[in-house]
């Protein structure tokens, strides 16, 4: 008994080393994950050909379908969508005119065929108060807001792999950034406490801020006015702007990111770009060329054409979301 005993302990052990020793435990073993794991290992070894130096060390991560799901709308608009309703009350009008009549009538189509509509829906539930009061908007929301099809809080619809990534290059001496097209203070009242990316590392759309006294303290106030857009070409001019360096990797999931993707390829020395394609239906969605949200058709064939590792959601995660980790097991026989 004493034997069974201590060959069951020795093989426990053995079993928590072996997923110890493996960074990317979410990971299926296949092509991407050699390729994320070799290259890391590379630019992070002195001495070794690819060898990048810490300070040069930048990892740049889209938000919207690369760190967590971004159907069936992306999430920032859901939340934009919810202010339109927390806002009815105090704005009648909104009652008969368009969008926020659509709206109030939970005929988002509708609401959302005007090229113009998101700007308005934006301007009206996103300005007009201090960044501080903003902020805690949004941390409130995300607190309790839940997916409609998942039941889930959209802070536990991150990708568990993705996780597992930005930690890992961190462990080996890599910033992690998001670099979004959503709005950077969104994603600021999230990107710490989810994705362990301080506020200072997300790269985001902007709004312009106005600096004026308020009840005698300094605010920064928000404007209805577009001030930047981190999306398409605008991605390679906001890491410029504020990171300074060009990234050595870079990942993304759709057309928006493509130029990005190309900054990062087109630097000298190591660089890995890689892009997540949703495959899996079952566990989340499926999606790609066609799709009005996150669509990944022209990215898809420069990858191809490229070389760029393309993460098969389907066949490359073990596990898509953290939440599945937690589900209760089935008994063994």
């Amino acid at each position: 008994m004493r034997r069974i005993a201590l060959a069951l302990v020795a093989a426990l052990a053995c079993s928590i080393s072996a997923a110890a020793a493996d960074p990317l435990p979410s990971w299926n073993e296949g092509a991407a994950k050699k390729a994320i794991v070799d290259f890391v290992a590379a630019t992070a070894r002195a001495g070794s050909p690819r060898f990048v130096p810490v300070a040069e060390r930048i990892a740049v991560f889209d938000n919207d379908g690369t760190l967590w799901s971004e159907q069936p709308m992306y999430f920032q608009l859901a939340f934009a969508l919810d202010r339109v309703r927390a806002l009815a009350p105090e704005n009648p009008s909104w009652k008969t005119t368009e969008p926020f009549a659509s709206i109030l009538a939970m005929d988002i189509p509708t609401a959302l065929a005007d090229p113009h509509a998101i700007a308005q829906i934006i301007g009206a539930t996103h300005a007009g108060m201090t960044n501080d009061e903003f902020a805690k908007i949004a941390t409130d929301w995300l607190a309790t807001a839940k997916h409609p099809k998942t039941g889930h809080l959209y802070t536990e619809m991150v990708y568990q792999p993705m996780l597992e990534l930005l930690a890992y290059l961190r462990a080996n001496g890599y910033a992690t950034y998001i670099v979004t097209g959503g709005g950077a203070e969104f994603v600021r009242a999230l990107a710490d406490r989810v994705y362990g990316v301080p506020p200072q590392q997300v790269v985001g759309s902007t709004i312009a801020l106005r600096f004026e006294p308020n009840d005698g303290k300094p605010a920064l106030v928000r404007e209805d006015k577009i001030d930047f857009v981190d999306d398409g070409d605008g991605k390679p001019v906001g890491i410029q702007k504020f990171i300074g360096r060009r990234p050595v990797l870079a990942f993304g999931n759709s057309d928006g990111d493509q130029q990005m993707l190309e900054w990062t390829a087109g630097g000298s020395g190591a660089r890995f770009v890689g892009l997540v394609h949703h495959t899996d239906a079952e566990r989340e969605w499926a999606y790609d060329r066609h799709s009005a949200v996150g669509q990944l058709d022209k990215a898809l064939d420069e990858a191809t054409a490229r070389k760029w590792t393309v993460v098969d959601m389907k066949n490359d995660w073990r596990v898509i979301h953290p939440y599945e980790m937690k589900a209760p097991q089935p008994p063994q026989p």
